[in-house]
């Protein structure tokens, strides 16, 4: 029979479970005790949910407290001695390598965290040592979750990354030297000891994820996945399970020397066929004798309903050449980055809610499809006919198509992607109007959203409070924003966003072409959840969005205002977009929405705008080559078309959640923003050596600190920073920012930390001032 395989499933929970208990558990309002038991019972709860799905194949190992990289480096002890060296908790040790930890004398900065692969998912990066050496904890989470489905009666596959995709993902610690590579050779012990275990426990199988091998891998990359899988597939049928091994986000044919040599002796592989449906003739044809190949068919990234009639022909050709024992069903990916069922969803219109599938309903998909191939399509008629009327009713929407939208498109023309005039001519402009100073300091946007904030907008969302007493509340927010940065003597002010719900949905909410959710949570990192809005149709702008916030606080600010917009792609990409129709398209629509707005700011009289792509290379397709090319000419085009209706004296900002810019550095210069500011506080001050390699002529602000964690920094930590970046930088090109929004931080660590961050600008604005 053909079985079905779900790689991962969401761990938050149906109402953001996880994330409210390990928000307590940080406020000291729940025990550790009281916390594990919750995890536990999430974890119980989903295995359920999969097997009354009927599928054959469920994930253990998928469950982790705040990621499951970090998972991984605490299993396999590669904890950096800035961690343990306090004797904190197991667990206490943990979250402080996840978000930091400034508490009874400890001061530590958490590791960096940065995208997993092209998702908006966050993976904390193994930290590496000279010295390094790596051994198994006494109690393996791997294990320990697989007797605990095993003891619910639920026999699970677990999951673990592999040791090339941890090494590779991995980085040297600062003023460490160590290639992660070169550790191979002691981490594979680690690996052989687990599988042991796990098969001790009771594993037959074990999922081994190697996703590094979408990628275009170096060569000692490659290379190093045959000593790897000689000694893990040596254990199958013996000491250790059977290993299979999955890729996704990409396609495996660029590295079929690599399954060939190194990977046809694993029990199984899986592919992506959502993403690269046309691999599957090769991948078939590099399969061992005995290999069993997993096919990808439900997609894990996206929310649209399966099109069963097509995912039954791919598995059926699958099966046509290998024979259905040697097929499995399966999601492209994890789950992780669906919401958690649509049966949360009670308030959303029923015509497009019949469109769409989350995790739970993927489950069921997967199953369907499986049975089908196994028994025939008339064992599953009743659903293979409602499947086929949603995709019909889809597609033949006129909620999907607005013709005034095209026309539109059509008329754009080149001018309308390029500024007025050149940087140079630009910044004298804008240097005069805005007395730009030395070391500028600004923030990205987002001031803390308080409880309170959080009530009142709950409030008027269910008509508790009219929109006069809602607008009254907002402007008494900007008010006290506002005099904060005056306390603060920031230079550039934003009005602090207290409005806001989220830097996507409160766009779409006011755009047309978007539906929205009321559960559909995603992990993004740590506790740290989203709601995407989804795109259903062709993307306009009825009305403006932000103007008349920014507008009031423009009137009770003392220094310039910045007004703050989501970048096209960033609404793109942080949205789930449609799939009838290409992204470049879709990007088009929010740049010309987003192209309205910029100018009605400006005629508002906001002239310092940013407008924040932060998800620019997320999108970035994962290979270099021409599809890498062609994205990026319809990103850049389509931000340049937001931002390029404005006069000279205005001046464009754009933020960025990374500072790795060398793979693609001529797309961030084509951007022509006056001003970039970068998530850096993280990375190595001499990423920033490619602004100078380069010549970039325009101004950057990398971050000095780091927003995702609680923890203050000094002053002379921020200097030093600043210290290390004027290596790379000219003075009078730096700006002084943190790494982020400040939405998810308290009052007290933003303000100190501002605080912080204004002195040592001003320190160096007054020694460089008097040079």
């Amino acid at each position: 029979m053909v079985q079905s395989s779900v790689l991962g499933f969401p761990r938050m929970g149906k109402l953001r479970d996880l994330k409210k208990a390990t928000e307590a558990y940080w406020a000291d309002k729940l025990s550790k005790d009281e916390l594990l038991a919750e995890g536990k019972r999430l974890r119980l709860e989903h295995w359920k949910i999969q097997k009354d799905a009927g599928v054959d194949i469920i994930p253990s190992n998928d469950f982790a407290y705040y990621d499951q990289v970090l998972d991984h480096i605490q299993m396999f002890n590669a904890i950096p001695e800035r961690y343990s060296k306090h004797g904190l908790s197991t667990l206490d040790e943990y979250f402080a390598m996840g978000r930091g930890h400034q508490k009874d004398g400890i001061d530590v900065p958490s590791l960096e965290m940065v995208k997993w692969f092209d998702s908006n998912y966050h993976y904390v990066k193994p930290t590496l040592q000279d010295n390094q050496t790596f051994k198994l904890s006494d109690d393996p989470k791997p294990v320990r979750h697989f007797v605990e489905a095993k003891e619910a009666g639920i026999v699970t596959r677990p999951v673990i990354l592999g040791p090339v995709s941890f090494l590779h993902l991995g980085k040297a610690d600062r003023g460490q030297s160590v290639d992660p590579i070169s550790l191979l050779e002691n981490l594979l012990p680690v690996y052989e000891q687990l599988l042991k275990e796990l098969k001790k426990a009771g594993a037959e199988t074990v999922q081994i994820d190697e996703p590094v091998l979408v990628f275009d891998l170096p060569t000692k990359i490659r290379n190093a996945f045959k000593p790897a899988y000689e000694k893990l597939t040596a254990l199958q049928g013996g000491d250790g399970p059977q290993l299979v091994l999955a890729t996704y986000f990409g396609d495996v044919v660029h590295n079929f020397d690599v399954i060939d040599s190194a990977l046809k002796g694993t029990h199984a592989l899986h592919v992506d066929l959502v993403r690269n449906p046309e691999q599957l003739d090769k991948v078939v044809e590099h399969l061992g004798e005995k290999q069993i190949l997993s096919v990808g068919v439900v997609d894990g990234r996206n929310i649209w309903k399966n099109n069963m009639k097509r995912s039954i022909e791919v598995v059926e050709s699958a099966v046509q050449k290998l024979g259905k024992e040697r097929v499995i069903v399966a999601t492209s990916s994890s789950l992780l980055h669906t919401p958690h069922t649509l049966e949360s969803e009670q308030k959303l219109d029923s015509e497009v809610k019949d469109w769409f599938a989350f995790a739970t309903e993927k489950a069921t998909e997967v199953a369907i499809i499986a049975k089908a191939v196994t028994e025939g399509p008339a064992s599953v008629k009743s659903e293979l006919e409602a499947n086929a009327k949603s995709l019909q009713a889809r597609a033949t929407s006129k909620r999907t198509n607005n013709p005034e939208v095209k026309k539109r498109q059509e008329a754009v023309t080149k001018e309308m992607h390029e500024r007025q005039s050149e940087f140079p001519t630009r910044y004298d402009q804008q240097k005069q109007h805005l007395k730009l100073p030395l070391f500028p300091t600004t923030t990205i946007g987002s001031f803390p959203q308080t409880k309170d904030i959080r009530i009142q907008r709950n409030k008027f969302t269910k008509g508790e409070i009219t929109a006069d007493e809602y607008e009254k509340f907002i402007e008494k927010e900007i008010r006290d924003v506002v005099a904060i940065q005056d306390e603060l003597q920031l230079d550039f002010y934003v009005h602090g966003e207290p409005e806001r719900n989220d830097m996507v949905q409160y766009f779409g909410e006011r755009m047309d072409g978007y539906v929205f959710t009321t559960h559909a949570w995603v992990q993004s990192y740590g506790s740290r959840c989203v709601r995407p809005p989804i795109v259903v149709g062709d993307i306009s702008r009825p009305a403006p969005m932000t103007v008349k916030e920014s507008k009031y606080a423009a009137s009770v600010s003392k220094k310039p205002m910045k007004g703050m917009l989501t970048g096209p792609i960033t609404c793109l990409r942080w949205s789930f977009p449609r799939d009838d129709v290409h992204q470049s398209v879709q990007a088009q629509q929010l740049a010309l929405a987003l192209r309205d707005e910029v100018v009605d700011l400006e005629a508002a009289g906001i002239y310092v705008i940013q407008v924040d792509e932060p998800a620019l290379r997320e999108g970035l397709p994962l290979r270099a080559g021409s599809e890498r090319e062609k994205y990026l000419s319809w990103a850049v085009d389509s931000f340049k078309l937001s931002t390029a209706g404005v006069k000279d004296s205005t001046q464009i900002h754009s933020h960025f959640c990374y500072s790795e810019f060398q793979d693609f550095f001529h797309a961030i210069a084509a951007l022509d923003a006056d001003v970039l500011s970068i998530e850096n506080s993280k990375s190595d001050a001499k990423l920033l050596k490619v602004f100078i390699d380069e010549a970039y002529p325009r101004h950057i602000g990398p971050g000095v600190y780091d927003i995702h964690s609680p923890r203050v920094p000094s002053e002379q930590e921020i200097k030093d920073r600043i210290e290390e970046m004027l290596q790379y930088l000219k003075p009078d090109q730096l700006w002084v920012n943190p790494d982020c929004g400040l939405k998810t931080r308290g009052w007290k660590e933003t303000k100190a930390a501002l605080g912080n961050m204004v002195a040592a600008a001003q320190y160096f604005r007054s020694k460089h001032e008097q040079k």
